[in-house]
């Protein structure tokens, strides 16, 4: 069913709700290069004022995916909870909106799982910055493995110590460099350089070796394929979190070689280890904007749509972690620093209001239009809008993925000014062992024992 209205004497008519989801959405590179963006700003403004008029009911009897095609659409429409979305049921876009600006935190709670990926996509496209920050603010996601993570006054990091050769004495020596800093309360994760099950299982044990030796609160993960996570869980491997990029459409993943089955599979392993001794919240997965377009896998769709719909695969897992790599995948599909923020903003609001314990790894490549002051501004909105975790990097350079993401210092920076700890379980050791979140080194200058393991790391490599 076509959707239309006339502005200035032209009309606008829209083919269904994938293509006026599409021609609503902020000007980005990635759906110009996939040919679905608006023409013109006017064509924008009017999928805006047709998208304002639809019916949230319309998404449930159109998908924008066959379901006969697509296993995340069939995920989506047969996990619908129709007694959650029975409060907004009558609503239209537009009107839905209007109740998140007054809606309080329990009743985002209460919706969640109500809503599907695509009307908190549509509802997206109408708001402002400032509405998906306050909105998101107010939607908290706890979750816990040996810490806890999301609650209000705080934000974690991920200490992401990555290295070019996979050398684990430099990886330690990253790692506590960023420990002395305040950062790892949310993982300690590590991009494995290649995809060796041997390299895989020695990041694990040393990282496990030295959770258990200062007894950190915190959790441990190799970023590397669920494949290989499951073999090192086979063979007797210290697996804390299962790890997996995931998209939005069965296509996508499928170029990721993942499959909800697949999925399945790891979770039920990563469960039987029960590990966590806080929570047992285990899976952690990464998404971005444009995945499904770069690998023709969005069937239409525009990304920002296609990013929703990542996230009702992570929330069939209650993960411990979920973040989009915001800028990750470079300026084809969010050219600059404006199209990076935007992008940003929408993937929390629409995650948290999804029921995600959504983080962002804030970043940007070398050749996009965006520098760190862009990602400074984004950085203090999210902290504003109650982002659960960022990234901690090495000077927000990492040497083995070539990008820039934020540091150390921009965590503490962003505890600082907003008033945010770390978890609770993670501070308490922090004070425990004399750091400090706004100096480098222990109180008392003689504790520094994270120090000398990292020369007793690098003198053994």
């Amino acid at each position: 069913m076509s959707l239309r209205t006339a502005i200035a004497g032209r009309m606008h008519v829209f083919d269904g709700l994938r293509t006026v989801l599409a021609r609503a959405s902020p000007l980005r590179s990635g759906d110009v290069l996939a040919g679905v963006a608006a023409e013109d700003e006017q064509e924008r403004m009017a999928a805006r004022i047709v998208l304002a008029d639809v019916p949230l009911a319309r998404f449930l009897g159109e998908a924008l995916v066959p379901y006969e095609d697509d296993e995340v659409t069939r995920l989506i429409i047969d996990g619908h909870d129709s007694a959650a979305f029975a409060p907004v049921s009558h609503l239209t876009v537009g009107e839905l909106r209007e109740w998140l600006l007054q809606a309080d935190g329990d009743a985002l709670t209460a919706v969640a799982a109500g809503l599907t990926p695509e009307m908190v996509a549509a509802v997206s496209k109408l708001m402002r910055n400032q509405e998906l920050i306050q909105v998101a603010s107010r939607r908290r996601v706890t979750t816990a493995f040996r810490n806890t993570l999301g609650l209000p006054g705080h934000m974690s990091t991920r200490l992401q110590p990555n290295h070019p050769t996979d050398s684990i004495a430099g990886i330690a020596a990253s790692m506590i460099d960023g420990l002395m800093y305040g950062s790892g309360d949310a993982v300690i994760g590590i991009n494995p350089a290649g995809d060796s099950l041997s390299s895989v299982i020695d990041m694990l044990v040393m990282l496990d070796e030295f959770r258990q030796r200062y007894d950190v609160p915190t959790q441990s993960c190799v970023l590397t394929h669920v494949t290989n996570t499951l073999r090192a869980i086979e063979r007797g491997a210290p697996v804390d979190l299962v790890f997996q990029s995931i998209a939005g459409t069965q296509a996508a993943n499928e170029s990721f070689g993942v499959s909800l089955a697949l999925l399945d599979e790891a979770h039920d392993a990563g469960k039987s280890l029960r590990r966590g001794n806080v929570g047992q919240n285990l899976m952690y997965f990464e998404t971005g904007q444009g995945s499904a377009l770069s690998a023709s896998a969005h069937h239409g769709m525009d990304q920002q749509t296609c990013e929703a719909r990542a996230y009702a695969v992570a929330r069939r897992y209650q993960p411990l972690l979920v973040n989009t790599v915001v800028g990750f995948i470079g300026p084809e599909y969010l050219y600059d620093g404006k199209q990076i923020i935007r992008a940003g903003l929408e993937d929390h609001f629409c995650a948290k209001l999804l029921g995600l314990p959504m983080g962002c790894d804030i970043c940007y490549t070398n050749h996009a239009e965006a520098d760190q002051d862009d990602m400074d501004t984004l950085l203090t909105l999210l902290g504003v809008a109650g982002v659960n975790f960022i990234m901690g990097v090495p000077g927000a350079d990492d040497v083995m993925l070539n990008y820039q993401s934020t540091s150390f210092h921009d965590a503490l920076y962003v505890r600082d000014v907003l008033g945010l700890k770390a978890a609770p379980e993670f501070q308490a050791w922090l004070d425990a062992m004399g750091i400090r979140n706004d100096q480098r080194l222990p109180d008392d200058g003689g504790r520094h024992r994270l120090l000398d393991d990292a020369k007793r790391w690098i003198a053994h490599d």
